[in-house]
Parts: structure tokens; C-alpha cells; sequence
């Protein structure tokens, strides 16, 4: 049975590992031991018990899959090395994924990446009387809204390097978003970009001071590729994986790449990565066995921003949706992915 070795189990990897257990022999490698739904997980800043609803471990849903712990420091074209030890594949999935990385060593910091990360400032927040948010596209909103809907005591400033919220969205979903925050008493600060932290006190690049007592860190994505550094010709400028029409690696016909890491321009959401991993899967059972490749064709999806529990924004390019039917939707969302996974 051929070995099949996927990198990272979030949207992307969890998708492949589970559907390609079936017929390969796989290791899906992860830094964490669960699936998150990421999506959620600005709920859980507000509510600690949320948690569960959005997490679950990969061995719950991976039957037959070895699931190995770990994060992959080096990789060439036949083996991975994680754990001090080398895996050999006969096929490479990369859906490593993407963070936030902090310039700052502020303590006062929280990096919106991971549920467990917020869970554990929830009591700084519920103490704190001023709440910064750096970043003002979908992740810097929905926690705003997370926040404002839970709390009606807080002092909340958004500090945006842009001069729209959200700005690649729709014109109507710009202007709800903005709205809805600054009705809710939200300062917001466009065109300037936090390049200081001290003592707990922003300082924008024009000089503004911006002071709180808990600080949400919502831009700076970065791609986790540093394990990819010995390949020639592999990553772009901005250090993602280039891939073909296929989602083959670039100069590769067995490592395929999907989700966050890939330089496909598209939106980074969990719907396009599982896209990607379909294609994945389809390509790599056609190589087994000698059928013609399947091109991914990139598209733009719909995207909702939650605003709180009964409130949101559903925006697919034509259509533009707000209020609570945006909200149920990102629910029913969540139910569906979790179901799958449990």
C-alpha cells in the first residue's frame, strides 16, 4: 500500500487524511492532537466553554490514519523529518497552513489564532475596561462583534492599517460592518498601523496612543513553510507554496500543496481549502491509477462574518445578506463540520 504523509490537520489536511485512509497507507502530521473549526474560535474568547463545541480529536474521525504529533522541521522530496526521526512517502500533502506573528513582546498581547490561546485570556478580558483590536479585515470585526454582543461595558478601539473594514468585501457589507461597530460605541482608527507596544499602550506609525488593558492581534498572516526552506523554487516572494493547475508543487509530481500555504490568489477560508483538498485527493488517486488530472479552478466563494450570536453578514460578490440569517447560517456551518468530524 502506498504511503501517503499529509502536513497539518486543519480544513485542508483533515479533509485529506480522512478521505484518502480509505486506499493509501497515512500519516497525517500535526501540531495539535485535534480539528479545530476555526471559523469559531473568535467565540470563544467571550465563552470559554465553546471550546468543545469547535474542537475534536483527530482520532475520533481518522479510522485507519497514524496520527503523529509533532512539528516537521525539514522535508526533501522522499522524506520528512518530525520528531527526530525521518517518515518516507510515496506521496506529500503540505497543508501546513498559516499564523499570526507578533512584532511585539507585550505580555498584554493575545494572538488570534488558536481557541485555546483566547480561552485562556477570557478572564482578562472579562476584567479588562479597554480592549484593543489591531486589524480591522474579517477576524479583527467578527471578534469586535464576539465581544460587543457578550459585553456592554467595554471600551473597544479598532486600529486598521487600511482606510475600509473588511475592505475586500462587498461595498453594502463594508458599510453594515462599519455601522453596526461604531452604533456599538467601537472607535476605529484607519490608516495607521501599530508599530510599538509599551506597557500596554499602542503606538500607531502617525504617533497615535492607544491604551488597553488587553490587546487582540488580528493581521500579520504569515505561512508556515520554514520546513520547506531545502527545496529549489518551491516557495514565492511572500513565501507560499507555488503549485500548478493540478495543486501539484512546483517541479513535483508526487507533493501536492492545499489550503493557507498555497500562492493561489484566492481568499484563505475553510471553504476554498477543502476545495483544494478534493482536488488533491482526485489527483493523486488519478496517478495511482493512470487517468488524467483534475484542474482546480479558483472562484470566489461566499463568505460569512459573524457579528455576535444573532447577527452577521453573508457576502458572495452579488448577493448581500445581514442580520440573524447570516448568523444561523455560520451555526449550521459549524454543526455540519463537526458532525462530519465526529
Amino acid at each position: 500500500m502506498k504511503k501517503v504523509i499529509v502536513i497539518g490537520g486543519g480544513f485542508a489536511g483533515s479533509a485529506v487524511a480522512k478521505e484518502l485512509e480509505k486506499d493509501f497507507e497515512v500519516t497525517l502530521i500535526d501540531t495539535k492532537d485535534f480539528f479545530e473549526f476555526t471559523p469559531g474560535i473568535m467565540r470563544a474568547i467571550v465563552n470559554s466553554d465553546y471550546v468543545k463545541e469547535i474542537q475534536v480529536l483527530h482520532s475520533r474521525y481518522l479510522r485507519k490514519a497514524n496520527v503523529v504529533i509533532g512539528e516537521v522541521k525539514r522535508t526533501d522530496e522522499k522524506n520528512v523529518r518530525v520528531n527526530g526521526g525521518g517518515l518516507g512517502f510515496d506521496y506529500l500533502v503540505i497543508c501546513s497552513g498559516s499564523r499570526y506573528e507578533s512584532p511585539f513582546k507585550e505580555q498584554k498581547v493575545v494572538i488570534a489564532t488558536r481557541a485555546d490561546n483566547l480561552k485562556n485570556r477570557f478572564e482578562d478580558l472579562k476584567k479588562a475596561k479597554r480592549v484593543v483590536i489591531v486589524g480591522g479585515g474579517p477576524v479583527g470585526v467578527e471578534l469586535a462583534g464576539e465581544i460587543l454582543d457578550k459585553y456592554s461595558d467595554k471600551e473597544l478601539t479598532i486600529v486598521h492599517s487600511g482606510e475600509k473594514l473588511i475592505e475586500r468585501n462587498s461595498a453594502k457589507a463594508i458599510a453594515y460592518a462599519e455601522r453596526h461597530l461604531r452604533k456599538k460605541g467601537v472607535r476605529i482608527i484607519f490608516g495607521e498601523k501599530v508599530v510599538e507596544m509599551k506597557k500596554g499602550v499602542c503606538i500607531t506609525d502617525k504617533g497615535t496612543k492607544v491604551k488597553g488593558d488587553v490587546v487582540f492581534l488580528c493581521t500579520g498572516i504569515k505561512p508556515n513553510y520554514e520546513f520547506l526552506k531545502d527545496f529549489d523554487d518551491v516557495l514565492d516572494e511572500r513565501n507560499h507554496v507555488k503549485v500548478n493547475e493540478f495543486l501539484q508543487v512546483n517541479g513535483f509530481e508526487n507533493i501536492f500543496a492545499a489550503g493557507d500555504i498555497t500562492a493561489i490568489k484566492e481568499e484563505k477560508t475553510a471553504q476554498n481549502a477543502e476545495r483544494e483538498a478534493e482536488i488533491v485527493v482526485k489527483n493523486i488517486r488519478a496517478l495511482e491509477s493512470g487517468r488524467e488530472l483534475k484542474k482546480f479552478e479558483s472562484k470566489r466563494t461566499p463568505q460569512v462574518i459573524s457579528l455576535g450570536k444573532w447577527d452577521g453578514i453573508y457576502d458572495n460578490g452579488k448577493i448581500v445578506i445581514i442580520g440573524v440569517i447570516p448568523a444561523f447560517l455560520k451555526w449550521a456551518v459549524k454543526k455540519r463540520e463537526m458532525w462530519k468530524k465526529r
